[in-house]
Formats: C-alpha cells, sequence, structure tokens
C-alpha cells in the first residue's frame, strides 16, 4: 500500500472543493528555522489561557473522543482540576465479558450460561475462539462507554507496551487476565508492573516463558524484557548477548496450567547457578537460588538491576511523550521534558502516575504546536466518532444485540489494522516505534477512504444487526449545540468539537453555503427549515430537509483530512 505524505493528506480532500489553499509548515521539518521546528518549552505547569481549546486539546489526548458533554463538564474546572480528575480512576474494575456466543446455534456453553461470565469456567477449547471474540467486543464496549478518565487511554498504552496476541496464547481466560492486569496497574508502579507481567500467564505462553527450563534455556523474554520493555536497544553502549542469556537463566522453572487458568514456579526446572551479567550492569552477579521462593527472589534481583539503569526512566518516558504528544523528540524535547520528567520517574520510585500529571499540566503539553500535529490512530477514530456524533448502541438488556454491535466496531478496527488483543507483534503496533513516520503510518491510500466510509456509512446507512439499526441521528446530533437554528454559531461549534485547530472564516462561509444553505446566500434558509422542523417534529418533509443537509455536512466534515488529526 502506497503511503502519502503528509502535505498530501493535508490536501487530499481539498482538491477541486473550491476551498482556497492555506500555507502549510510540517512541524517534522528539520530544514525549518530552529524556532519554527518545534516548541523550547518545559514541565513547568502551564499558566496560559484554560478555555475550550486548551480543555478539548487535553480531553482528546486523554479520552477516545470528546463529546459535547465532556466539553460543558469540564469548563467549570481549572487545569489542575480537570487533570486530577482525569486521573482518578474507579476503584473496582469493569464487569468481565459474558457469554454472547451462546446464542449461536452450535455454540452453547455447558458451563456458562448465556449473558454471564466465562473468565472463571471450565477451559473450553472448542470454545475459545468464541470466548476470544468475546473478550474482544467486551473491549469495544469499555472504550465506547469509557468513563472521564485516562485508563482506557492508559490500558491500550500498556498493551501496546507489553504485547500479547490472543491468537498465540490461545485461552481466553489468560488473556483477559492479562488485560486485567494492566487495566489495574495503568497507573501504579512501573517495577511492580515488569515484575506482574514477567509472572503472568499470558505473557508466559506468548514469549515462551513457560517453555524456559534449565536444562533448555529459552532467551525470548529475557531478550524482550529488555529490548522492549525496560532499557530499548538504541543505545551507543549496550547490554550484551551474554546478558540476555544470564537473563534467561534467572527466569527458568515458571510455568503454566491452562487448566488452572494460572502460573506458577518449579523450582526443579529453575538454573540454580549463579548468574554473571556484564560491565553494562556493573558485573552484576545474581546468586542462583534452590528454595521455593527461588523464582521470585531471583526475579526481584534482575529487576533491581534494570531499574539501576537511567535509560528505563528515559525509554519508558519518551514512550509516553511519543503516544501523548507528539512523535519528533529533538534536542530541545530531549532536554527540557524527557530528561526531566525521566529524573522526576526514578525520584519517585517508578511511580507513572506522577509522570503522566506532569506532563499533562506542563506549559509544553499546552504549546499550540503540539495541537493537532498526530493522526488519531483507528481506535480513536472508531470510537471517537461515536462518542462525538453519541451513536446510541444496544443497552445490556439484550446482549446478543450489544456484542453484535460492539463486534461491528471492533472489527473494523481490524480493517483499519488495529486489532485489540492482536497486535501484529512483541513489539506492538508499528506507528508507535517506526521511525520516520510512527502514527503517520496510520494513513495512506488504502486506509483513508475506508476511514471515510466508516463515517458515510453510518451517517447515511447504518449497520443493522439482531433486529438494531446503528445510525447516526443528525439532528439529535445538532441539537447538541447551543443554537442549531443559526448556521454560524452550529458550524463554529461543530469544527471546535471535531477538529483540533480551527477553520478559517472562508472555509466555513463556502462549508455553509455549500450544505446548511444548499447554494443560497442568506442564512434565513437554514434557520427558516430548522425553525419549521422544531414547530412540526413529526412532519416527515421538514424532518427530511434539514436531516439531508446535516447528512451532507457530517458526511464533508468528517471526509477533511482535519478530522483524521489530534
Amino acid at each position: 500500500m502506497a503511503k502519502i505524505t503528509r502535505k498530501e493528506f493535508l490536501d487530499i480532500t481539498k482538491k477541486d472543493s473550491g476551498i482556497p489553499e492555506e500555507p502549510y509548515i510540517d512541524p517534522s521539518n528539520k530544514s525549518l528555522p530552529r524556532h519554527l521546528q518545534k516548541t523550547s518549552t518545559g514541565i513547568n505547569v502551564y499558566q496560559g489561557t484554560w478555555g475550550d481549546a486548551q480543555i478539548l486539546h487535553l480531553l482528546r489526548r486523554t479520552l477516545f473522543g470528546v463529546s459535547k458533554s465532556d466539553l460543558d463538564f469540564f469548563k467549570s474546572k481549572s487545569l489542575v482540576q480537570t487533570v486530577d480528575y482525569l486521573l482518578t480512576l474507579p476503584a473496582t474494575a469493569p464487569e468481565p465479558p459474558l457469554n454472547n456466543y451462546g446464542y449461536n446455534t452450535g455454540q452453547a456453553d455447558a458451563d456458562v450460561p448465556n449473558g454471564t461470565t466465562w473468565i472463571n469456567a471450565p477451559q473450553n477449547p472448542l470454545l475459545n475462539g468464541a470466548r476470544i471474540q468475546s473478550l474482544k467486543y467486551w473491549w469495544a464496549g469499555l472504550l465506547l462507554n469509557q468513563e472521564r478518565n485516562i485508563r482506557e487511554k492508559m490500558t491500550l498504552f500498556w498493551h501496546n507496551h507489553f504485547s500479547t496476541e490472543c491468537i498465540t496464547v490461545q485461552e481466553a481466560r489468560l488473556s483477559y487476565k492479562h488485560h486485567a492486569l494492566i487495566r489495574s496497574m495503568c497507573l501504579g508502579n512501573f517495577k511492580e508492573m515488569v515484575k506482574q507481567i514477567t509472572m503472568d500467564p499470558a505473557m508466559l505462553i506468548y514469549l515462551n516463558g513457560d517453555k524456559n527450563t534449565k536444562t533448555a534455556p529459552d532467551e525470548n523474554y529475557g531478550r524482550e524484557l529488555q529490548e522492549l520493555f525496560t532499557i530499548g536497544k538504541d543505545l551507543p553502549i549496550h547490554y550484551t548477548e551474554e546478558d540476555v542469556k544470564q537473563a534467561a537463566k534467572v527466569l527458568t522453572g515458571w510455568r503454566v496450567s491452562r487448566t488452572a487458568a494460572t502460573a506458577f514456579f518449579d523450582v526443579s526446572k529453575h538454573d540454580t547457578t549463579n548468574k554473571i551479567f556484564s560491565s553494562f550492569y556493573g558485573n552484576t552477579s545474581i546468586i542462583g537460588r534452590t528454595n521455593a521462593s527461588a523464582g521470585t527472589d531471583e526475579l526481584n534481583d534482575l529487576l533491581t538491576m534494570l531499574f539501576a539503569q537511567q535509560e528505563v526512566a528515559k525509554y519508558i518516558v519518551r514512550k509516553i511523550y511519543r503516544y501523548f504528544v507528539y512523535y519528533v523528540i529533538d534536542e530541545s524535547v530531549e532536554t527540557n521534558v524527557i530528561l526531566p520528567l525521566a529524573n522526576i520517574f526514578r525520584a519517585n520510585n517508578y511511580e507513572v502516575k506522577i509522570v503522566i500529571e506532569t506532563l499533562l499540566k506542563s506549559e509544553h503539553f499546552f504549546d499550540t504546536l503540539n495541537r493537532g500535529c498526530m493522526i488519531k490512530n483507528p481506535i480513536d477514530h472508531l470510537i471517537g466518532f461515536a462518542k462525538q456524533t453519541k451513536l446510541q448502541f444496544p443497552t445490556a438488556s439484550n446482549i446478543q444485540q450489544q456484542y453484535g454491535h460492539w463486534q461491528f466496531i471492533q472489527q473494523y478496527g481490524i480493517i483499519l489494522s488495529q486489532d485489540l488483543g492482536d497486535p501484529p507483534n512483541v513489539a506492538g503496533w508499528p506507528a508507535y516505534y517506526e521511525n520516520p513516520q510512527y502514527y503517520e503510518i496510520w494513513i495512506n491510500s488504502d486506509s483513508l477512504p475506508k476511514r471515510n466510509s466508516f463515517c458515510d456509512f453510518l451517517v447515511y446507512t447504518g449497520y443493522t444487526r439482531f433486529s438494531y439499526k446503528l445510525i447516526i441521528d443528525c439532528i439529535a446530533f445538532a441539537k447538541l449545540f447551543d443554537n442549531p437554528g443559526n448556521p454560524n454559531t452550529l458550524i463554529d461549534q461543530i469544527v471546535q468539537l471535531i477538529y483540533p485547530d480551527d477553520l478559517s472564516a472562508t472555509t466555513k462561509a463556502f462549508i455553509k453555503t455549500s450544505f446548511l444553505l444548499s447554494g443560497q446566500s442568506s442564512d434565513a434558509y437554514w434557520t427558516d427549515a430548522w425553525s419549521i422542523y422544531i414547530a412540526n417534529p413529526t412532519n416527515t418533509m421538514a424532518i427530511a430537509t434539514v436531516n439531508t443537509r446535516l447528512q451532507a455536512l457530517l458526511k464533508y466534515l468528517m471526509g477533511q483530512a482535519e478530522y483524521q488529526l489530534c
């Protein structure tokens, strides 16, 4: 698939549209004057204007999509109050995934009645695939029903960082436990998270940790623990192949019981010799143990050695930065943002929350150069569209309907190259690490039309399954705004909600005339039509008049390049 450039991407929907072209500056262009390349701001608390633009920028980066009600909710809060609210997570986990598959012919589950959870049920290889699908649809449902906090965004971040694939693990209960682990620890202690992930049965299976024995050491997890999960690989001075082998020996003896859906340590499979590491780790020696707790004792020593390296904090902070701010980390960003945040990370014993909090409250985060510079990932595109338009999904009163429509969202994510639960490999999705494109990878000549088709389909046709039609109510959407009868106000507020940057007055005038006024010159052409509908809300002709124009407006706005940015 041919990749389009960012300039082509920004222009692609404006060709022959009649909209005047506006100057374009690519912030990643290293040939620009230094003061135009990127911001030089740091992590001091932002003291500038706090209004709708800043609130929306913060919410776009911390939630999957922003609704009008989200904006209204946070308008009464200060920056500090808003960030604190977003970082306050519920104490309880969400309700677990349910048996939605038993309604289908030939998929009855003798151990799990329809509409109840399978997460603690006995192993069932014949229904494992159906349970995995249930897990994925449920996850899509959590995203669609996200609360006003950062948990969903952080859960996807860690899913990408500690990647496992359901298709490889092949045990839905273990994949659920893995998901529940990263969800519960998403703002917690990173060092403890790495420890729990190392002993996690899904990860043990995925990276062959359950096959790692003293007679046949498997280096897979020992390598990825250093290369992908903690230290990183792009260092001038590096850990060695021998360090990978020694780490593998430390981690021998862990096993998984698929029947019990648990991990355990078998000391008889453990390498009890001392493990000697290279000068990169200060020639650390991890003493071999023979007791029943040898697995956790030596793991603790291994993590102590790894986290003594300053590179761990810098590596994780860079990943957080690219996820929440921008993919270019130049000298200014490294000096003013990455290094100070890494110092905070280490000084606070690797607590994730303090890093996120400092970043989200910083002047750097709110610098205008960092607004609208990211391309939305497919999940953000799909969930954000549903959130913005208040797309109404079936309720829990009909599990078959509800999961069937969550499936539509999850499956479309696959079409757009982001399959929840099954990233392409242990490194996660390339858009988060592939230099120099990073998340520009999400957009190409194949994916962009499919993104637009998703929006168009739900605006005009809708998706019908199990006697429920999923479709945008364009009139209800217009009613969300303060004065929908005024075409100028309506376009202003829709653009503010769905685009990260405002459009020019010329562009807005073109849009108004083309869609709400149907080519006419007077605003009354829309205002009168809206007033007639309000006075006759059941009149078929009045409904059709305003609905047709709103459909065309939404199709156009969500088909523009600006809609792909956040």
